[in-house]
């Protein structure tokens, strides 16, 4: 079962054995022709709540983990006063992720990626001795690297060298976190193709990006927050997205939640938005295409280092594959909206007077795709809509403490040879 998530399947059954006996969960393979994302089937088809001393794990009856690990937080979900009475909406909900303890939320990292990093580390094993690997434009690094030193996890992160301000942390690391940067120019595609060269030895896993199951569980905890804090499946679902994995999470959530039967049986249109000019699933959907349309590589690192929210950035995106957003977005009756760096600025700072947070350039492009859409009308103004701010408190975490950067151990050419990568990063290990 250790390589489910990088394996193509053809066969509708569900996984059992030992592996899974104690967890409550096991792993549903779908009738398929082509590669298909796999979903995790949990023996509680009703959602039990715990106690938020759990942290994300108050949602464990829905996360595929075989373990808890300490310094966890789960996303906050509050009907908005401000932003809501600014743009006329009166069910407005705000799932924030990130760090602001008038609403309660303890991210310290500031970024929804700590759900997908409690979730991935939690399913894997306390004895595991393999390094893990993790891309990333950033953010979902600087989770990863919090939880795994936290944890004592080994870790290998690969970040472009463009991005490496993200790498900021309120307390030095545990040396079992190494960092490696391709140059400067770079994007996260690079600083993908970086890390696989590693997953040649046997020393290294991948974490498996949207075909982890536990990547997306965690992230549907903010879909698990938002339906059991306002009591009912939202109409609306607005996020950014670089990969689409959290909208991807969403419907999957949504689907569970329809099977649960408290929460009603409504299914919540997916608004995910893109940063212009960095736009390759707009395009295709604006086609009506399963596949990204062509997207020459240097435009695309053009364009990635034009947009304000980097993390948007993935070249490469779970888009067309069965289960992916294509299917997510015409099974919700979705839109993949634009936004400008202009808009997702002036949007950053409408969210801040109205709500009172700071909150980071991807979860602005979400703000200003809510605001264009009831602008032109296109929001009943009774709907319930929920806005799920994957970053938020950044400036407010710093301004009360000393943080700390993380330096690359190694920084590679864009044509570095696999060869020469893995030599010199296994040595980082020895």
């Amino acid at each position: 079962m250790e390589n489910i998530e990088a394996t193509a399947y053809s066969l509708m059954c569900v996984a059992t054995g030992d592996e899974f006996a104690d967890t409550g969960w096991t792993l549903e393979y779908r009738e398929c022709d082509e590669p298909s994302l796999v979903r995790a089937v949990y023996k509680c088809k009703k959602l039990g709540v715990k106690e938020d001393d759990y942290g994300l794990y108050k949602f464990c009856d829905w996360l595929p983990v075989n373990r808890m690990l300490k310094g966890s937080a789960a996303p906050v979900t509050y009907r908005s006063k401000g932003l809501g009475e600014r743009l006329g909406l009166r069910n407005l909900y705000i799932t924030l992720n990130g760090y602001c303890p008038e609403h309660g939320a303890g991210m310290t990292t500031c970024s929804f990626k700590e759900t997908e990093a409690y979730s991935v580390c939690g399913r894997a094993k306390s004895d595991e001795e393999r390094i893990l690997v993790v891309a990333s434009a950033g953010n979902t690094a600087r989770a990863f690297a919090k939880v795994c030193s936290e944890n004592n996890i080994r870790l290998l992160l690969s970040v472009p060298a463009d991005n490496l301000s993200a790498m900021w942390f309120e307390k030095p690391l545990n040396p079992c976190v190494k960092l490696i940067a391709c140059e400067k120019g770079g994007d996260y595609f690079d600083a993908i193709r970086l890390g696989d060269m590693l997953l040649k030895s046997l020393k290294f896993y991948a974490e498996g990006g949207a075909k982890n199951v536990a990547r997306r569980d965690g992230m549907a905890t903010t879909v698990l927050s938002a339906v059991t804090t306002i009591g009912r499946i939202p109409d609306y679902y607005f996020q950014a997205v670089g990969s689409g994995t959290g909208a991807i999470a969403a419907w999957e959530a949504n689907m569970r939640l329809i099977e649960d039967g408290s929460y009603g049986d409504n299914t919540m249109r997916l608004m995910v938005s893109q940063n212009a000019p960095f736009v390759p699933m707009y395009d295709a959907w604006r086609a009506d295409s399963r596949a990204l349309l062509p997207y020459d590589a240097d435009k695309a690192r053009r364009d990635a280092s034009i947009i304000d929210a980097k993390v948007l950035s993935n070249r490469k995106p779970p888009y067309g594959i069965k289960g992916g957003l294509f299917d997510a977005l015409k099974a919700t009756n979705g839109n993949i909206l634009v936004v400008t760096n202009a808009q997702a600025r002036k949007a950053a700072r409408i969210f801040e007077e109205t709500e009172g947070v700071d909150i980071h350039p991807a979860a602005a492009v979400a703000t200003a795709s809510l605001i264009k859409e009831v602008e032109a009308g296109r929001i009943d103004p009774d709907a319930t809509v929920m806005l799920n701010i994957t970053g938020a408190g950044e400036k407010r975490f710093k301004a009360d403490r000393e943080v700390f950067e993380l330096k690359p151990d190694i920084v590679f050419p864009l044509d570095a040879s696999a060869d020469d990568v893995l030599a010199r990063v296994e040595a980082l290990f020895d």
